[in-house]
């Protein structure tokens, strides 16, 4: 039986300042050829500009660990660990309408009685990452998941509402895990190093209306299942469905798929490392053309062949580093001059949603975080993302506000603080660097190397190493100078992450 250790039992829940301090989400082979799928070409969507307030920013920020998003009429919503939950029309602004495991619980009546089985099984009194999808009926389908913490023994399971906000009504378990000594879902004897430990689940639809769902943490991984989009249940003769990465323990988890109509690629998010402030929690996605797979980063690597090495100590992270494109980590932004408050950065961050709106074209990632120097408070963020023009993801620096889409290669120029995220699993804080991008295009200060604006707002930067990193220019709220700067997003096909907020010309 695996040891989950500090990483999967849950902390000391309390209130702080606003924020919960809880960690939670998933407990805890496979294996395949290098691949590499063909590449469309990414045409990112024009955004038309928006004017930026002239007023400073405010937000109403909510703690929700692992948010899970869906969108009902005119409003988003959140649905997290601990049964909580939150909504938004502005993805700024957040109220929290559910938490606890509890008879109180708006979301269920009573829900430690609806789902007295999951938890039982699970020998837990908490429920961890869910899911809700809207199904063919037009009803939402909750999938709900428990886990007892310090070993893979969990509950999956659906119930299912009228409305997003409930109640919800327990329909039925869907898989267990853990079951030691007897037989798994596909008939064999259940091995932790190789089956799933059965929680965060992702339900999702492919381009052509077929329904999915991808879960697993640590353990064996994440694996995927066909699902029926009449009854929300797994297609029979499945067993655990199919492997798509991981495996012995590796720290991996929070698997969550979106598709691009732009790329026309599936996009597989997971976090990789531990959720706690030491754990080096960070946001990584592969891509493949099939809803099932496989999925492979940026070298071609089919990430099916990524897990920890069994010869090696629980926990292995040297394995998996090297692989996906690591989209945020640890990391800080020093203050500049005329800057003042603390310091914007993240520790942790992770577990994360995505969401694509067909009517403005954009992109955003939900996730939550936890900060420098905070401890395990947590909160919900919300950052644009954007397809690159080597067709992956990359986010945004600053949390979401909307604002002008335009930067010309005039605006771009200027000194920079940047983040170089790296390709690491640490609890080491990434601090920003001075970066001049010059208006003959040449990069120097910190990095050196040159850049061009490829028209519209994408960029590129071609270090001295000979390392190119594609990406976008944007224009964000930076809350300790109390304006909008120029910031840009790139990454290279190593899956490093580059971030620049602009701090003066």
């Amino acid at each position: 039986m695996e040891n989950i250790s500090v990483q999967r039992r849950m902390l000391l829940r309390t209130a702080a300042a606003g924020a919960v301090l809880a960690t939670v989400g998933g407990c805890g082979g496979g294996s395949g050829a290098s691949t590499t799928a063909s590449a469309p070409v990414a045409t990112p969507p024009v955004v038309p500009p928006v004017v930026p307030p002239a007023a400073t920013v405010a937000f109403t920020n909510v703690s929700v660990h692992d948010p899970s998003v869906i969108k009902a009429a005119d409003t988003y919503y959140v649905f997290g660990s601990h049964l909580a939950a939150a909504k938004t029309v502005d993805w700024m602004n957040w109220t929290k309408i559910a938490d606890g495991v509890n008879a109180g619980n708006p979301l269920f009546n009573n829900v430690t009685v609806a789902l007295a089985e999951t938890l039982s099984w699970a020998q837990t009194d908490t429920l961890w990452a869910p899911d809700v999808a809207r199904l063919d009926d037009g009803k939402f389908y909750m999938y709900y998941c428990a886990c007892k913490g310090d070993s893979p023994r969990s509950a999956l399971g659906v119930a299912v509402a009228d409305k997003v906000e409930g109640p919800y009504v327990n329909k039925q378990l869907l898989l267990k895990s853990g079951m030691w000594g007897e037989a798994s879902p596909d008939g064999t004897i259940y091995d932790a190093a190789k089956h799933p430990n059965v929680v965060d689940p992702n339900v999702f639809r492919d381009s052509g209306g077929k329904l999915w769902m991808v879960y697993g943490s640590y353990s064996g991984g994440i694996f995927i299942m066909e699902m029926d989009p009449v009854t929300g249940l797994p297609k029979p003769g499945q067993g655990y469905g199919k492997h798509l990465m991981g495996g012995n323990h590796a720290r991996i988890e929070g698997a969550y798929v979106l598709y691009s109509p732009d790329s026309k690629y599936y996009y597989l998010f997971v976090s990789f490392g531990g959720l706690d402030a030491n754990g080096g929690y960070n946001m990584r996605v592969a891509r493949s053309l099939n809803p099932d797979g496989p999925y492979v980063d940026g070298a071609g690597t089919d990430m099916a062949a990524v897990k920890a090495n069994p010869a090696l100590p629980l926990f292995d992270d040297a394995s998996i580093a090297p692989h996906g494109q690591k989209l945020m980590g640890n990391h800080q932004f020093i203050l500049a001059s005329g800057e003042s408050g603390t310091a914007l950065g993240y520790v942790s961050p992770g577990h994360n949603s995505a969401y694509y709106d067909a009517a403005t074209g954009k992109y955003f990632l939900v996730f939550h975080t936890r900060f420098p120097g905070q401890g395990e408070a947590h909160e919900v963020r919300v950052h644009e993302m954007f397809i690159n023009a080597d067709g992956w993801p990359v986010v945004a620096p600053f949390r979401y506000v909307p604002s002008s889409a335009g930067v010309t290669a005039a605006d771009a120029a200027g000194t920079y603080k940047v983040i170089n995220h790296g390709k690491d699993i640490s609890a080491a804080i990434k601090q920003s660097q001075a970066v001049v991008l010059a208006a003959g295009g040449t990069v120097s200060g910190a990095m050196s190397g040159t850049w061009a604006h490829q028209g519209g707002n994408q960029l590129s930067i071609t270090l001295s190493d000979g390392t190119t990193y594609n990406g976008v220019l944007s224009r964000q709220w930076n809350a300790n100078a109390d304006a909008f700067a120029v910031t840009f997003t790139v990454q290279s096909k190593a899956g490093v992450s580059l971030w620049g907020a602009r701090t003066g010309s």
